[in-house]
């Protein structure tokens, strides 16, 4: 499986950002997501990026239509302890069996009938929020920076630090043929991401995050 983006929810209105900034990274465009109530800032590499997302609009995001996602209880997670992560798998014949039996939504912010596959995996929340676009294949982004003053490049892997007592088995086995993406045990929520292969052999947490970058 490839990863195309994994976003992060801020209870900060995204100013844990500034945070990435300084670490070095360059900063790229953001969006609004009209109708879902959220907004982001993003960072992009040479094989995906990293979105901080956040809620401007309780209301749309708690609307008839957005509210079967759970995104607002995503974006809830200091309160309710919901991991605020979301994995974005590239949509690819390997990920069909995965979202078999997803639902459906359909944004606001896209044409009719254009609907992204969605596991909320609302039953087992420290898990992450996983979804697939509906374009086929890796998305090619023009007009992004992905050059970064920490020399960080591509994504080599991702290790969700999650409590052993909200396994949904089903779930986490769709990913045992793949090395990048792997879940781990431990008293609290966590995300890593390894840069590079760890190249440089270094390390930086960003507490606000729960974020732990390896490069």
């Amino acid at each position: 499986m490839h990863i195309d983006h994994i976003f992060i929810f801020s209870n900060q209105q995204g100013r844990e950002a500034d945070e990435l900034v300084k670490f070095g990274f360059t900063e790229g465009s953001s969006r609004m997501h009209p109708g879902q109530g959220t907004t982001n800032r993003k960072f992009y590499f040479d094989n995906f990026f990293l979105e901080i997302l956040w809620v401007i609009s309780e209301e749309e995001i708690r609307s008839p239509i957005t509210s079967m996602t759970k995104l607002w209880e995503r974006s809830q997670f200091s309160h309710n302890g919901c991991a605020p992560f979301g994995l974005c798998l590239t949509n690819t014949a390997e990920t069909d069996k995965l979202f078999a039996e997803s639902e459906r939504y359909q944004p606001a912010y896209f044409p009719n009938g254009m609907t992204i596959d969605i596991i909320t995996n609302q039953n087992s929340p420290y898990l992450p929020w996983t979804f697939r676009l509906p374009y086929l294949g890796p998305q090619k982004v023009a007009d992004e920076p992905r050059h970064h003053q920490n020399g960080i490049q591509s994504l080599t892997k991702v290790a969700f630090e999650i409590p052993d007592d909200h396994q949904n088995q089903t779930f986490l086995d769709a990913f045992n043929s793949t090395e990048m993406i792997t879940f781990q045990w431990g008293e609290q929520l966590n995300l890593m991401l390894e840069f590079d292969h760890g190249m440089q052999k270094k390390e930086k947490t960003f507490k606000d995050l729960s974020l732990k970058i390896r490069y």
